[in-house]
């Protein structure tokens, strides 16, 4: 830990535990959950590995997560962020050999939104040279989700549905079902979005505002039998989509941008159709697929990022200072995902 600082800037959470709320990942004012203070620089034990913050990317579940609303509770006094790219400075018995390297990684013993950021050195991916920063604060949470849930969706057929599908995962999964030969059913509530996402990919896109969705809806379920719908929205209309796909559908939830809770409405579809309701956590998703299997989609979305097969489209750049005062309105734009720079 020699010529490293002592203290460093960080913006800690200001909650402990779970929040017993349900409102989804906007925030009006950051300052109801984050402060920004100046503390110690931790200290890596034992596989772990100390590093110093190039970029941090914001994720929903990073929202989630500082409201008190994610599936793990919040520490309070704990730096923030889950996601982000950097360079190893320090490490514990048996991390040594990623000391000096610049690594994606997921953050498990202090957040990344600070000038350090430490974690298990099983939690960090060594970034191919051609990869940007802005690529590597992105290169964990959305790709590896994209190359797990797509890989599912092949098993059951050849195409699928997914919400949200503007967003950067969104667009991810796309472009990776095409390239597998798949069908994405692209939902989305701007209408306008629907050449970019076409131009990906996209076999379909359907509005979800629209007056005659739920009409289109069942036409593309006819047409293309999708048997799988990943979603990240969880309301209502969700609940609509799935009970106009066929026998034998899979709701994969992996998120809840939605605020409403959905009501189940065609119970019997669960006994004479064969559907089911089902989550999907990354975290587990690692730690249940063999290595080998984990090491082949690590070197699949590196090498798509590096020949621009996929790219992390940015809105903001926030400055690491600025991230209490500037948050809310960061993530209000949707054109892009914000990346808090060092």
């Amino acid at each position: 830990m020699t010529d490293l600082p002592k203290t460093m800037f960080a913006v800690l959470q200001t909650g402990d535990g779970y929040s017993g709320k349900a409102t989804g990942p906007a925030i009006e004012d950051a300052a109801d959950w984050l402060e920004a203070a100046e503390i110690d620089v931790p200290t890596p034990g034992d596989g772990e590995v100390l590093i110093r913050v190039r970029m941090a990317s914001v994720n929903p579940s990073d929202l989630h997560f500082i409201k008190g609303e994610y599936g793990q509770p919040r520490v309070k006094g704990a730096p923030a962020g889950f996601e982000g790219c950097g360079d190893v400075v320090a490490a514990g018995a048996g991390a040594e050999g990623l000391v000096g390297q610049r690594v994606a990684f997921v953050a498990s013993g202090s957040g990344v939104w600070a000038e350090y950021a430490m974690t298990q050195a099983q939690m960090c991916i060594p970034l191919r040279p051609d990869i940007s920063d802005e690529d590597g604060a992105a290169q964990i949470v959305n790709p590896m989700t994209a190359m797990a849930m797509v890989d599912i969706a092949k098993s059951e057929g050849e195409a699928f549905i997914l919400s949200a599908a503007t967003s950067q995962l969104g667009k991810l999964m796309i472009s990776l079902g095409r390239d597998m030969g798949l069908k994405p059913i692209a939902l989305v509530r701007r209408a306008e979005t629907a050449p970019t996402l076409m131009e990906l990919g996209a076999e379909e896109v359907l509005d979800v505002t629209g007056e005659t969705f739920a009409m289109q809806m069942t036409e593309a379920s006819r047409k293309l039998k999708p048997r799988v719908f990943l979603d990240a929205v969880s309301d209502q209309i969700s609940e609509t989509v799935f009970t106009l796909m066929p026998n034998k559908a899979r709701w994969i939830t992996y998120g809840k941008l939605g605020a409403d809770e959905p009501r189940l409405t065609q119970m019997g579809q669960f006994i004479f159709m064969g559907k089911r309701i089902e989550g999907f956590w990354l975290t587990a998703w690692m730690m249940s697929t063999p290595p080998a299997d984990q090491m082949r989609a690590v070197q699949e979305v590196q090498a798509r990022f590096a020949d621009g097969r996929w790219r992390t489209d940015v809105s903001t750049h926030l400055p690491l200072r600025d991230v209490v005062s500037g948050l809310a309105a960061a993530v209000k734009k949707t054109d892009g995902k914000v990346m808090i720079t060092a």
